[in-house]
Formats: C-alpha cells, sequence, structure tokens
C-alpha cells in the first residue's frame, strides 16, 4: 500500500482493456485539457466573471474534484475514476452514495472523450463499478439517470440490465424536459454475472472508509 492513509489512490479496476482508478490532484490539468464541451455540469456551481465559459466549466471540475474528497464521510462519498484505455486517457467514471449504510444504494455518472465514443468503453466502465459497488461494497441497487435523448447513456444501462424507474420534469437550457430514471437489481445483477472478467485490486484497506468492516469482501 503506497497510500496508508487514504488508500482509495490505490484502488484499482480492470476489465478488458480499461483501468480505472481515482482520480488525483494530478489529474486534474489533463482531465480539463481533454473535457467534452458537451458534459452537463452544475448549472448552480460559482461562475467567475472574466473567464470563458470554456475556463469556468474547468474550474467547476476543479472544485468538484476538491469537494467530493473533502466532504467525504462513510455515509455519504463520491469517487471519481480516471478512464485509461490501452494507456491512453478516456474520460471519468463516477460512483457515489448517500446514506449508504442504511439504503445500500449506488448511483453513477460519467463522461468520455469523443474520440473513444462508440467503442463499448461506456459500457465497460460503467461495469467495473458496478462490479465494485455489488462486490466488495455489497450494494443492493444501483440508479441511473439521463435525459429522454441521451441515447448513449440509456442504452448502456439497458445493455448492463437496468430497468425503468420512472421519469420526472426539469430545467435545462431555458425551458423543461424529461429526465427519465433506471435501476438495477444486485438480484438481477448476481443472475446476470454481471461482474465476469472485472479485477478489482486494493479495496481490502478501502473499506472502512466506505463504513463497512475489513473482510466484507
Amino acid at each position: 500500500m503506497t497510500h496508508p492513509y487514504w488508500p482509495l489512490f490505490d484502488l484499482r479496476l480492470r476489465v478488458g482493456e480499461l483501468e480505472l482508478r481515482p482520480m488525483t490532484e494530478a489529474d486534474l490539468l489533463p482531465l480539463a485539457e481533454l473535457l467534452p464541451d458537451d458534459v452537463e455540469l452544475d448549472p448552480a456551481a460559482t461562475r467567475y466573471p472574466g473567464l470563458s465559459e470554456a475556463a469556468n466549466r474547468r474550474v467547476i471540475g476543479f472544485q468538484h474534484y476538491w469537494r467530493s474528497y473533502g466532504s467525504w464521510r462513510p455515509d455519504r462519498w463520491r469517487l471519481a475514476f480516471c478512464v485509461r484505455a490501452a494507456g491512453e486517457l478516456v474520460g471519468v467514471q463516477e460512483l457515489e452514495a448517500e446514506d449508504f449504510a442504511a439504503l445500500r444504494t449506488v448511483y453513477s455518472s460519467s463522461h468520455l472523450i469523443g474520440s473513444a465514443r462508440g467503442r463499448g468503453i461506456g459500457r465497460q466502465m460503467r461495469r467495473a463499478v458496478l462490479a465494485l459497488a455489488f462486490g466488495p461494497l455489497a450494494a443492493e441497487a444501483a440508479i441511473s439517470w439521463a435525459w429522454h435523448d441521451n441515447h448513449a447513456s440509456l442504452a448502456v444501462s439497458r445493455a448492463l440490465g437496468y430497468l425503468p424507474n420512472g421519469q420526472s420534469r426539469h430545467r435545462r437550457d431555458g425551458g423543461v424536459d424529461t429526465m427519465l430514471y433506471m435501476r438495477l437489481s444486485r438480484s438481477d445483477w448476481l443472475a446476470a454475472s454481471g461482474g465476469a472478467g472485472v479485477a478489482i485490486e486494493g479495496v481490502e484497506p478501502c473499506l472502512p472508509y466506505f463504513g463497512l468492516p475489513a473482510g466484507t469482501e
């Protein structure tokens, strides 16, 4: 273990040609340079006068990183993984939870650079974090949501066995639009052997940070 007081940095997920590892401060600038223009960020996040919209979007990414680790609690956490395909940085996959000890539910979000889309990478990197969630973290459900016209995200969810879980209306680009929700249960994931081929390394020392006793894995 190279990070005894924050062992999350030693966590590794591998599937196929992909490696996922938790984001560090050294990753912020490379990821900012690769941030796609269509990534949806918190519209309520602070914007700074005098900065371009592109610069503000990247500042939001930096602050999001610091907030995620700085506010980490066993019952409420958000973990962002850098995703590399054959060594190339291609995107970010996040896994988060609130009131995890009681609800045992995780949520995911992600983005990919343009050149990595349409290659099945989005499905594989989501599958990697689900293997972590339903394996060592013993989650009972995973929730995903996307705008009704985000066909790529919805297709990944359906391919992994998520089922429709309702919809709601939200503000979007000055108007109102429909958000679709999808849910995957632990029983369906295990029945489909969804975690087959996913290697998880370095998770044991991390378990207390998720509110789990060592040896849960």
